[in-house]
């Protein structure tokens, strides 16, 4: 249910950085590999321009060194014995690790340093203000609330949707008929849940299980090579959660108020409806109606709102017909 949930924040290992940004921000090892486990503790990247010059009285040593073209040539204008010894006071200020931007020559100081330091040295292609640009987005992800949800997470016509309810309510039988019906699914059964720079809650899958599902008397099945690679997204927005229940009546149960329920996930009130699980029941449809309908919400198009209106109007018009 959405109330078990387990917080997730906590500094972020160089490691899990390069794994997050290697292909995207142009990256290659060239130093320092037995550093890969210094923790990053500041999503914000640094710049260390006046840390060359020895001022560290401000220098933000807990964040991802950029050295781009400025660092670049003013460390080679340095006779090699003054730039070892800036190098040495900077990288003992043990710093997480440091890039070289702009795909720039390595000094071999810079190198045997980083290999003294063990501070993981890595060189990029991209230049200087895109790679900060990108690489500050991959941190804010990575060091972003997180929590684990249990739930099957699907996105149904650019609308994510998390399936969540008591253990054998049918949460993953339901998320492959929807499936089947041409949706795609983000995670099943747990569900990472972060909250991102813009506000909104994100949903992905716990690494380990990624586009893989478990059907009960048929066992566990890799999703894309059933239904093909657009049968699974990587990460989606929460649009709202769909809580599978028993048939019984709820005491709060009010069909005209569907949009009005909410759960709460990093303070944000997500829409939420209550799904009876009956024998018969096509829940795929249920669950599929419910996301389109929250589309048309999205739009200005409450149809619950509407009814209620129109039937005010209608009491109201025959009240004033007897009078």
């Amino acid at each position: 249910m959405a109330g078990s949930t387990q917080k997730r924040v906590r500094p972020v290992p160089v490691s899990a950085f390069w794994e997050a940004g290697a292909t995207e921000l142009q990256m290659q090892i060239v130093a320092g590999a037995a550093g890969m486990s210094r923790l990053i503790t500041e999503a914000a990247i640094n710049r260390p321009g006046l840390g060359f010059t020895g001022f560290f009285r401000y220098f933000a040593h807990r964040r991802i060194q950029v050295i781009g073209l400025a660092e670049s040539e003013y460390l080679a204008s340095l006779d090699s014995s003054e730039r070892e010894k800036r190098l040495r006071s900077f990288y003992e200020q043990k710093v997480p690790c440091v890039v070289v931007a702009r795909n720039k020559k390595i000094l071999p100081e810079m190198k045997y340093l980083a290999e003294e330091f063990q501070t993981p040295l890595f060189r990029s292609k991209m230049v200087t203000k895109r790679f900060v640009n990108a690489a500050t987005i991959i941190m804010e992800n990575l060091m972003a609330p997180r929590i684990l949800a249990q739930g099957t997470m699907v996105e149904i016509m650019g609308i994510g949707v998390l399936i969540e309810g008591k253990p054998g309510m049918g949460k993953s039988e339901t998320a492959l008929g929807l499936i089947k019906k041409g949706h795609a699914l983000v995670s099943d059964d747990v569900t990472q849940l972060r909250l991102d720079s813009s506000g909104a809650v994100i949903g992905s899958p716990v690494g380990v299980t990624r586009y893989h599902m478990e059907i009960r008397g048929v066992g566990v099945i890799h999703v894309p090579s059933l239904f093909g690679v657009a049968s699974v997204r990587d990460e989606k927005k929460l649009d709202f959660v769909a809580t599978l229940c028993d048939p019984e009546p709820r005491d709060d149960e009010d069909r005209s108020a569907v949009g009005t329920r909410t759960v709460d996930f990093f303070g944000v009130k997500i829409p939420r409806i209550f799904i009876p699980v009956a024998p018969g029941r096509d829940l795929a449809n249920v669950i599929e109606t419910a996301a389109l309908d929250e589309k048309l919400r999205r739009l200005g198009h409450d149809a619950a709102k509407e009814l209620d209106e129109r039937l005010v109007a209608a009491m109201t018009k025959g009240k004033s017909a007897s009078e």
